[in-house]
């Protein structure tokens, strides 16, 4: 156990020889172009593509080849004054080719190919969307990393400064100045702070594979993140973050294209009950020697009317008509919630810049207490107890100095990215 830190200590020294380095530029790169969510949402933007081309179709001919072998159980025959007289064959091929082309049904095709380019449109913003995501995840898990990485120094620190303790309170009991317990104290204190210090290298050891999983990379690989070197000054103020979000939030874009696709999807339904103008041709071959033109061709223009569908129609235009009034109420109730995304954000970044400050002032108080203390326990004027809550008091004041500054971090990213900021133009320059 006492090796513990030495160990640690050599393993962080032995890390950048093994380890791949890491910028947060390239990993947003990375995760951006090749992460597992962009790339599912640019698969649902190819199957959205895919739809365009099928709303398409009903304005291409709609072209079919056909045959089909006819057995009857009697031959067809017809009575005459002179006995009956065979019409056709009881066994026949029939083949042909037929091509129907749609002329005009009052804009229903129209708009579903509109409400496909919308839906098109939506997908593509959301490819978009998914990138911010996919930054900011990363962004807070590099901070994560980075913080892991300092609260385990300031543990291996923490060791250090109870076992020096520990030495003293040694030497002091060896020359009769205090009693064992001092000693045993000390030692007690130092077995715990080991034991965090391996629950720092654990945390350190897992946010390293969270970065490994974000970036397509086996989980075990090490990791050593270089300390950021773009911070973007979040000086936008609530007012600015809020009409941020409304010109340029991608949800809100996503929600109008909805709308506008369920709009076209009202006027296709609504144009069910117009009429559909078509026109027909084709050839077809009867081998039936009984026919006098066993081939011929054919021509056709043609209406179709929908009087009566069940129901069918009025159903789907009122279903299309409330889904669209949910859209445009869910609209108005995603730009609150938007809104008080952005407020959130705002205040925890304000309220995390005063950590910062309040974090440094309590460093340099807790460094003099622990100087004082350990001063006063060499002239034998403080006991083991004092020393040992200044070392606590300072390792407590030095963590929250460091989770405040990665905490401000997070708030940042977390605030530019509620107001609707390109994260990956930001942060990966």
């Amino acid at each position: 156990m006492k090796q513990l830190p030495l160990a640690l200590f050599l393993s962080a020294l032995l890390l950048p020889l093994t380890a791949h380095s890491l910028t947060l530029e390239e990993g947003l790169k990375l995760v951006t172009e090749s992460g597992r969510d962009v790339r599912i949402a640019e698969s649902d933007a190819d199957a959205a593509r895919a739809s365009v081309s099928l709303a398409r179709s009903p304005w291409l001919p709609f072209v079919d080849i056909y045959g089909r072998e006819t057995w009857l159980r009697y031959q067809p025959e017809a009575k005459t004054p002179f006995g009956s007289m065979p019409t056709s064959q009881d066994q026949f091929t029939t083949y042909g080719i037929r091509a129907t082309q749609l002329l005009y049904d009052f804009g229903k095709t129209s708009s579903n190919i509109n409400a496909a380019r919308y839906s098109l449109k939506s997908r593509e913003i959301e490819t978009g969307r998914q990138k911010n995501v996919a930054a900011l995840d990363f962004i807070i898990c590099y901070l994560d990393l980075l913080e892991s990485e300092k609260l385990l120094k300031v543990a291996t620190e923490e060791v250090t400064r109870y076992e020096a303790h520990r030495k003293d309170a040694e030497s002091r009991f060896k020359a009769g100045v205090v009693t064992k317990n001092e000693v045993l104290q000390s030692e007690v204190t130092l077995a715990d702070s080991r034991q965090r210090l391996l629950t720092a290298d654990n945390l350190r050891s897992l946010r390293a594979s969270k970065i490994n999983s974000l970036l397509l990379k086996p989980l075990n690989e090490p990791v050593l993140a270089e300390e950021m070197k773009t911070s973007p000054a979040a000086d936008l103020t609530l007012d600015e973050a809020w009409s941020s979000a409304e010109a340029d939030s991608t949800r809100l874009r996503e929600m109008d294209m909805a709308i506008s696709a369920k709009e076209e999807v009202v006027r296709s339904a609504q144009a069910e009950y117009l009429p559909t103008f078509y026109v027909s041709g084709g050839y077809e071959n009867l081998e039936n020697k009984y026919q006098v033109h066993q081939d011929n061709w054919s021509a056709i223009a043609g209406v179709n009317i929908n009087l009566f569908s069940g129901g069918a129609s009025s159903s789907k235009t009122g279903l299309a008509k409330a889904e669209l009034r949910s859209l445009k109420l869910s609209r108005e109730k995603l730009l609150d919630n938007i809104r008080l995304e952005i407020k959130s954000a705002y205040l925890d970044l304000k309220s995390s810049a005063q950590k910062i400050e309040v974090a440094r002032t309590a460093i340099t108080q807790a460094e003099e207490n622990l100087r004082l203390q350990q001063l006063r326990y060499k002239e034998g004027a403080g006991t083991t107890t004092e020393v040992l809550d200044a070392v606590t008091l300072l390792t407590t004041t030095e963590s929250n100095s460091w989770k405040s500054l990665y905490g401000f971090k997070r708030a940042e990213a977390t605030f530019l990215n509620a107001a609707a900021k390109d994260l990956v133009g930001m942060y990966g320059k």
